[in-house]
């Protein structure tokens, strides 16, 4: 397909970083943020050598000054973003969320970022009459595990699914993807078999080429996703079962 910018969010790690590989093969240009500079700009000079084809940017996604910024410089080395794909993504990392000082940034970092990057980007591709929107959700986002994580992502899902029909005959997309476990940083305690991120990296390099309304990956979580609305209360079972595994009840520590 022809090369797009893209604009990528949590570009330095996990999923984020297998994307920008993929985009990259795929002969797309990148405009890479995360707040992990050093990391970012590492990835970037590997990705490409010549400095003409990705940009890295570090960014806060939670300050409105950071996402204006980067638009800015996303605009001035490339000129219009294609794509913007919402992935960073954070959890709260130890504990039960109502113990955690500050439970809101899940909701800040997950939801509230992505609804304003895309409001950065949307006049520019609705007065084009093209662009694409790919947020990175969860499965989490269709059978609850956790309050304040599954809340970002259900509500990613619900803005994702609506903005879609609101943009309905604009010639701008938007697509959601939904990842099971997958290795990454947020995961790593997980203990079950989970494939790598290059996963999710695949799914969205193909719905730039081939748009999806939402695509679940693994696949099998597709079929638990169902079954979790069909049978809640199986639902239930295997979510206290994924629960415990991460916490321990006495003390709210992993």
């Amino acid at each position: 397909m022809t090369p797009q910018t893209v604009l990528l969010t949590g570009a330095s790690s996990g999923i984020g970083l297998a994307t920008a590989e993929a985009l990259a093969a795929r002969g797309h240009r990148l405009v890479l943020a995360a707040r992990r500079a050093d990391s970012l700009a590492a990835l970037a000079r590997r990705l490409d050598p010549s400095g003409s084809r990705v940009l890295a940017v570090p960014t806060d996604v939670t300050a409105d000054a950071d996402r204006r910024a980067l638009l800015a410089a996303a605009e001035a080395q490339f000129g219009p973003v294609d794509v913007l794909v919402n992935n960073a993504g954070v959890t709260v990392e130890r504990g039960w969320w109502w113990d955690d000082p500050d439970p809101l940034r899940v909701v800040r970092v997950n939801l509230e970022a992505p609804i304003e990057l895309t409001r950065l980007v949307l006049p520019s591709m609705r007065a084009r009459g093209r662009g694409h929107i790919v947020n990175i959700g969860s499965v989490a986002g269709r059978a609850a595990t956790n309050g304040m994580y599954s809340a970002s992502k259900f509500g990613l899902r619900g803005f994702s699914l609506g903005l879609r029909r609101e943009l309905q005959g604009t010639g701008v997309t938007v697509s959601l993807i939904a990842p099971g476990f997958v290795k990454s940083e947020m995961t790593a305690s997980a203990r079950l078999p989970m494939p790598g991120p290059e996963v999710v990296a695949r799914a969205v390099a193909d719905v730039l080429e081939r748009p999806r309304r939402e695509v679940i990956v693994p696949r099998v979580y597709a079929v638990l996703a169902a079954l979790n609305h069909l049978l809640p209360a199986v639902g239930d079972r295997v979510s206290a079962r994924l629960i415990r595994r991460r916490y321990d009840h006495r003390d709210g520590q992993r």
